[in-house]
């Protein structure tokens, strides 16, 4: 028998009284089994990390640079590895479990460069008033404190990634909890930042149940909370802890808005290829990937065949198979619920276009037309591999039915033109626009985070750094300037 995956418990291995086992959602394999802290570990693991916050915070840039470099090119030549752990242990196919080692493999390298050039001080002469004759004031940023970061399941390793680079990058001690469905690659992670030399105590990585989480979302000495996952989560987690600094990384039922001017066949041939692909790719469950399809009147006739086309023609099955394009989702009962959210639909009056049916885990790639209002897929995330497909008679109808949601994460605008790519960045409430493509683009190194419904805070290495510090002035006195 295997043994189990050691956690990392203040940067050394460690193992605690039970276990939990990670099964394969598309053929039900065993793929590790992993050892759970218990809680006097997880005790030991927040003690040292709050007793190490002001060496971390004072260890030189060049240090927390170096070990950023090394898990940025340990990743690198352990990717394939990497990847099949990812696809194994998440469902998805290996073909985007390789990008997701590739996007970590960029996220800890813009956080080492982050890291040697980040807080060198704003000055601000302050004799613009007669009181400041002889001060100059220098503003850098210090860290909070512990960060909890909290990871989901469906980008298991680079969301990691995306809690941890940044608090090393600023010297805050970090305290890495993965989604119980897909914990081994932040455990590799473990793996990796334990060849570095950086504190003890500086990081862990704890798979800690969920029904364990409350005390340690509440714990005093974890002033800062990384969360990403689902709205009722995180907004729980918002407000049992209202005086601490929480970011959220929530849900969103992305649209892709094709206006007039993208017109030709191959304009509409490159649309339809790109939102088949990004409305089903992780098996949907991505929070910006395409769920709400928003086309102009004047081509949507035009647009529906290809879109129907292009979701029908994704490669659907194992995961392990390069060819693969969709595979599972992370569950059975995932797959259900999907289920449960069309069929709500169709029995409401929607259309049924391509799709609708399940096998265990996988949802096949579902277009549906003509949904009412009401339902439920039309109202919130349905995280999986659906898209519906609507009409507006213009731009402003357009844009008021992508705003016509609790959500705001992201949205694509299919336009060739200037102004109303401007004209979309100002009206539509999420927190990017992405002009000629799907809302589904994310670079790690750009602010990423939501308004309305879809959180508070910003991801992406320089913007999360700031989340998890504050500014603090030195003011000095007596000086000719």
């Amino acid at each position: 028998m295997t043994a189990p995956h050691a956690f990392w418990l203040a940067g050394r291995e460690a193992t605690g009284e039970d276990t939990f086992d990670v099964t394969n959602s598309w053929d039900g394999r065993l793929v590790g089994t992993v050892s759970v802290p218990t809680e006097e570990q997880v005790e030991e693991a927040v003690a040292a990390a709050h007793a190490v916050r002001d060496e971390f915070a004072a260890t030189p840039a060049h240090v927390r640079a170096a070990a950023l470099d090394h898990v940025s090119k340990r990743l690198t030549e352990r990717t394939e590895e990497i990847a099949q752990i990812v696809s194994a242990e998440n469902g998805k196919p290996i073909k985007w479990a390789r990008g997701e080692v590739g996007r970590a493999v960029s996220v800890f390298r813009f956080a080492a460069e982050e890291a040697r050039r980040y807080n060198a001080g704003d000055a601000q002469r302050l004799d613009t008033d007669a009181g400041g004759v002889g001060r100059l004031a220098l503003t850098r940023r210090v860290p909070r404190g512990t960060v909890l970061g909290i990871a989901p399941f469906n980008f298991p390793l680079n969301l990691s990634a995306h809690k941890v680079a940044p608090a090393i990058a600023v010297g805050a001690p970090i305290i890495l909890k993965p989604a119980p469905a897909t914990p081994i690659s932040s455990l590799i992670l473990g793996e990796l930042l334990a060849e570095t030399d950086l504190p003890a105590g500086s990081w862990s990585v704890l798979p800690v149940p969920n029904d364990r989480m409350p005390a340690l979302v509440k714990d005093e000495r974890l002033p800062v909370i990384s969360f990403t996952g689902s709205g009722p989560v995180g907004w729980s987690i918002l407000d049992s802890v209202p005086r601490k600094h929480v970011t959220l990384e929530l849900g969103g039922n992305g649209a892709a808005v094709v206006l007039a001017d993208w017109s030709s066949e191959a304009d509409l041939d490159w649309a339809a290829q790109r939102i088949a692909t990004f409305s089903n790719y992780q098996g949907g469950q991505s929070c910006i990937s395409v769920q709400r399809v928003i086309a102009d009147a004047s081509l949507y006739e035009r647009l529906l065949p290809k879109v129907v086309a292009a979701v029908e023609a994704q490669v659907t099955g194992d995961p392990s198979d390069p060819a693969t394009e969709v595979g599972p989702l992370v569950s059975e009962d995932a797959a259900k619920r999907v289920e449960s959210w069309v069929d709500e639909a169709v029995a409401a009056g929607a259309k049924l276009l391509a799709g609708g049916k399940r096998e265990g885990a996988t949802y096949a790639p579902t277009v549906l037309a003509d949904v009412p209002a009401d339902v439920t897929i039309a109202c919130e995330e349905v995280f999986g591999p659906v898209l519906t497909i609507t009409k507006a008679d213009d731009e402003a109808a357009a844009f008021a039915a992508v705003n016509d949601s609790p959500y705001g994460l992201q949205a694509g605008v299919f336009t060739h033109d200037l102004k109303t790519a401007f004209r979309a960045h100002r009206a539509l409430e999420v927190g990017g626009v992405v002009v000629g493509d799907v809302p589904s683009y994310r670079a790690d190194q750009m602010p990423y985070g939501g308004a309305k419904q879809s959180g508070v805070g910003r991801e992406g290495v320089r913007y999360a750094m700031d989340d998890y510090t504050y500014e603090r002035v030195l003011v000095m006195t007596g000086l000719d300037l």
